[in-house]
């Protein structure tokens, strides 16, 4: 079940648990509604917007997944990153595995793309994929997928030649190298463009901004403060970002060395970092992903931002339309 609110026409100042709205913003109020179902299914003119997994870097955490986006527009379903935990969360949110077939990456680091073995054989062999997978993503991206295919040859040789025979479409992989901030894809109405964003030494790394009917979600990849993302994000109804907490970093139970802290920090937007940037873009709603779920990461970011704001939470589902809807998973009685 989901908890479900709505931003309508003005925002008025109300708190209610894991999302916290800004007060004197020019954009709508928040109105509780009945509880939906978790597969909350969108209008057609309307783009929705699942944070699959809303997790900070390579660490195991059982409350918040490794990075990976949902977006569904126009009948299409698109996935950008695939952390750990994707596959889990999109059968959690009543999505068929197999009928993921356009993967768009951000960056190359391990915790946004640890999940594509199990989406590109589980979706083949158990979700009857039978179109090949495309991927959009950094110089690396090919190289990548081929030798994920080489290092399963053995199984996939099996299930297509000699056992089961599952199609040999399903199991094929299109890459697509993105170079320079461009449109990647233009099909059925749906735009998605890429655009660099600035991961410190991590280069390339991009962000997307996908566009339907006069609706549009911009999705920051990891970055820190960079003014390619904000020129990219003008006019967006909603801007997902990434955003790390110093502290939190500091107090890690493995205690990373003082140049280790120092160096993640650099590559990444602190709260008050973010809440500048939302300020600038003044989105219709600015919400969190790749970042703690903690009431300190919100408390910073309202000394720069006072707008509608929507932190960290996995499953959390967004429908952007005339009116933006929130809605957050519960999970079901056992």
């Amino acid at each position: 079940m989901t908890r479900h609110l709505l931003v309508a026409a003005s925002i008025a100042c109300i708190a209610v648990p894991s999302v916290i709205w800004g007060c004197g913003h020019a954009g709508g109020g928040v109105i509780a509604a009945a509880p939906l179902p978790t597969a909350a299914t969108a209008p057609s003119d309307t783009l929705k917007v699942v944070l699959l997994g809303t997790g900070v870097g390579p660490p195991v955490n059982l409350q918040q997944y490794g990075s990976s986006t949902l977006v569904e527009a126009g009948g299409q379903r698109f996935l950008f990153d695939c952390g750990r935990g994707a596959t889990l969360r999109l059968t959690q949110a009543g999505v068929p595995i197999g009928t993921i077939t356009r993967v768009f990456l951000t960056h190359l680091h391990s915790d946004h793309v640890i999940q594509l073995p199990d989406l590109l054989l589980t979706g083949w062999a158990s979700g009857h994929r039978t179109v090949p997978l495309e991927i959009w993503g950094p110089a690396g991206t090919r190289a990548m997928m081929d030798h994920l295919q080489q290092a399963f040859a053995f199984d996939i040789q099996m299930r297509r030649d000699i056992d089961e025979h599952f199609p040999a479409a399903g199991i094929r992989v299109v890459s697509h190298e993105v170079r320079t901030d461009s449109i990647v894809f233009a099909e059925g109405g749906v735009t998605v463009t890429a655009f660099q964003v600035d991961h410190g030494p991590v280069q390339p790394a991009f962000g997307y901004r996908i566009d339907y009917r006069g609706r549009s979600v911009v999705l920051s990849g990891d970055t820190r403060v960079s003014e390619n993302l904000v020129r990219h994000a003008q006019g967006a109804d909603v801007l997902v970002h990434e955003v790390i907490d110093p502290q939190a970093l500091r107090e890690r139970p493995d205690r990373p060395g003082p140049a280790i802290v120092d160096a993640v920090i650099a590559h990444h937007t602190t709260p008050q970092q973010a809440g500048e940037v939302f300020r600038r873009v003044a989105p219709r709603l600015a919400v969190y992903s790749h970042a703690p779920n903690s009431a300190r990461v919100i408390e910073l970011t309202r000394t720069t931002y006072a707008g509608p704001l929507q932190g960290a939470e996995d499953l959390l589902t967004i429908l952007i339309g005339a009116r933006i809807e929130v809605l957050h998973h519960s999970p079901l009685p056992q």
